[in-house]
Formats: structure tokens, sequence, C-alpha cells
């Protein structure tokens, strides 16, 4: 029985409470584990998120030319510099950026791109090169070595599903949908019927995670509050959560959650709009959060999503592409545009091509933040210049 399967068994995906037999509270109590006092958290954009209508060269015709449906007008883009603007509803992106606190990276990608959403989220999610399958995440490979006798929040992902950016071979990473609601019932419960599977011993650590993991989440909550207001959607929830974790002193050292959505082929417009709007007010509600409670400098936000748009619309939206901008929040970031302005006269097929690896990305988030040599767990990237 792999991990997977035994927390699906056991509920944790479900938001409710979590029911396990007694006997497998017994096993182990190890304290939390504090490394520093940094932590990153990453907002994956789902579907593809259209990286040249986001942060848009509004100064070059060929982004007229190419996107004669699409194409945000110059009246329309925000915050202009250099050539570069923002989507409009990216208004507090651009507060953001003129506080000093957003890094864009530019024309972010990897060789041999793969425009199969699984495939790419795959590859981002592993640091793989295109045709290697790995079955660890690469902040998995990272917790592994840097949790050894394993801490069940390390890692904490506020959705329904495990993501595989976190998957290594100890249970270091927890999943939660609902982290109020994440609780142990320690009553005798029949419920959860265990097999005969030789791999017991592993049972009972990734239960005994599980269960560690609720105690410390209901503490962390039990210690902060939220003394703003957060949109009420469900990446607002989940950053909300987030804050509520952090403020509390989890000392988890990764935050993953996702928004959907992305993935605009037809109606591009009325659908990016949305998104941007939703992902704009979240996380500056999340920004000013740890402002006010002067922990922005400690957490790192990173934006990204799997792959970019083709570069030309095909009427209504636009199919999948290759690079894309990378958005880096706080951690005492430079607040820098790294890297040049997409280049709409050099494609490769129809698309961008990349220029920054996100591998160095990865490098330089481990590196300069968490203290960590990334080469350890497989990066021979080397970091990226100028974010820190």
């Amino acid at each position: 029985m792999n991990r997977r399967n035994f927390l699906s068994l056991t509920g944790t995906f479900t938001g409710g409470a979590l029911l396990l037999p007694d006997f497998l509270h017994a096993f182990g109590s190890q304290s939390n584990l504090v490394i520093g006092e940094q932590c990153l958290v990453f907002i994956q954009l789902n579907g593809g998120n259209d990286g040249l209508n986001t942060y848009i060269p509004f100064d070059n015709p060929l982004y007229y030319d190419l996107r004669t449906k699409i194409a945000l007008s110059k009246d329309q883009v925000i915050s202009k510099n250099k050539g570069m603007a923002f989507h409009p509803a990216l208004k507090d992106f651009a507060t953001m950026q003129q506080n000093g606190d957003l890094s864009i990276i530019q024309n972010v990608g990897y060789p041999e791109p793969n425009r199969s959403h699984f495939r790419s989220q795959e590859i981002w999610q592993t640091a793989s090169g295109s045709n290697q399958y790995w079955n660890e995440g690469w902040l998995g490979r990272y917790l592994d070595l840097q949790c050894k006798d394993h801490q069940p929040t390390a890692g904490v992902n506020l959705d329904s599903i495990d993501n595989l950016a976190l998957k290594g071979n100890e249970p270091n990473f927890i999943t939660v949908k609902d982290p109020n609601r994440f609780k142990i019932r320690n009553d005798n419960d029949d419920a959860v019927k265990l097999s005969d599977n030789p791999q017991l011993d592993f049972v009972r650590k990734i239960a005994n995670s599980v269960s560690e993991g609720s105690e410390e989440i209901q503490k962390a909550i039990a210690k902060s509050t939220t003394e703003m207001s957060y949109p009420k959607t469900n990446l607002g929830k989940n950053l909300e959560w987030i804050a509520r974790l952090i403020k509390g002193n989890l000392n988890s050292k990764v935050y993953y959650t996702s928004q959907n959505g992305y993935d605009t082929h037809d109606n591009q417009l009325a659908l990016h709009q949305r998104n941007l709007t939703e992902l704009n007010d979240a996380i500056f509600s999340f920004y000013t959060d740890l402002k006010k409670a002067q922990l922005l400098q400690n957490v790192t936000i990173v934006v990204f999503s799997e792959f970019g748009r083709r570069v030309k619309d095909n009427g209504n939206g636009t199919d999948h592409g290759t690079a894309a901008p990378m958005f880096i929040i706080g951690g005492n970031n430079i607040g820098k545009v790294i890297g040049k302005n997409p280049d709409l006269n050099d494609l490769d097929q129809g698309d961008l091509k990349y220029e920054i690896d996100f591998r160095s990305v990865y490098a330089s988030l481990l590196e300069d933040k968490l203290n960590f040599n990334s080469q350890t767990i497989g990066l021979k990237s080397n970091p990226i210049k100028g974010l820190f």
C-alpha cells in the first residue's frame, strides 16, 4: 500500500475528521523541527497561464500583429516600465513591485519543452529533464535530506489531492483541504481496516505522521488569528490558512497551493481577467497580512505555471506554449525585472524561446533562502543571480 492510497483511505483529503485506530496514536512523538525562520510559499497556476497577457510587451508592434483578437491596448495596461506592463487586473502586483517586494523573472522554461499539462507539471514538480521520469518531487527530496528523522508538517499542501513536488521517501509533508476541520478523533472506530500488508511499519509511520501533523496544525491555528479580510475564493481561503499557520509558528519550510482555470483556449479575455483578479486579490491580502505581522522578509512567495501560451492567438484564445514569467514576492528579494523582454521576432515554431531555466530559480530559492546545497538533490543549474 503506497502513501497516496493510505492517505486517501484514512480520509485526509476530505477535509473531515480523521478516524484512526487508537494503537496507531502510540507510535512516536517527534517534536516540531525548527530550521531557521525562512519558508517558501508556492502558488501554481494550473492550465498554462498566458504570460504575454500577464506581463505585457505593450511597446512591441508584433504583440498587436500576432494577437489581433486578444491583445490589451496601451491604454489598458498599467505600471509601464521599459516596454513591459501589467494586466490591469494586477494592480496590486504593480503596487508590490513599486514597494520593492516583487521580482519578475522573464522567459522562464526548460529545454525541449512539453506542451502536455500533466507532463509539463511533472517536469516542474520533479525538476527532471524533459526525457527523465522521477518518482520524487524536488521539494520532497529536499525535505528528505533536511528532515532526516521526518517531520510531518515540514511541508504543507493546501489542496484536496497530493502534490508530486512534495513527495519524498519519508512522510515529511501533509495534504489538507481545511485545516480547521483537520482533527484526530481519539475514540475507537472500526471504520479503518488495515490489511495484512508486509509494510505495516510504513503504514504506521504514515498514520502517525498524520496524527502528529493534525496536532501541530491545530496548535498553530490556536495561536493565530486573521486580522484582515481575505477574498472568499478558494485561493483566498488557502492563503488565509497559510498565513495563520505561519503566524502560529508551525515552522513548516514549504507551503503549496494552486489556482485552476488558466487553460484559455477560448473566451480568454474574460476568463483571464477573472483569474488574474482572483490571483491579485488573494496574494495582496496575504502580502498585506504578512507585512502587518512583520513576517514578509521571512516568507518567499513563488508564482508560476507549467507553461505559457503560444504567441499568436487562435481567434478568441491561445493554445499551449512554452516560456512565461515567474513572480517572486517577499523574502527580501531585490524587486527587479530579471531577464530580457520577450523576443517576438525570434520564435521556436511560434513559441517563445526560454532564456532562464526554472531549475535555476529553484536553486536560488534553496541556496539563498533555505541555506541548502541544491546540487545534493540533483539540480545542476546554477542559482539565478540578482534575485535576492
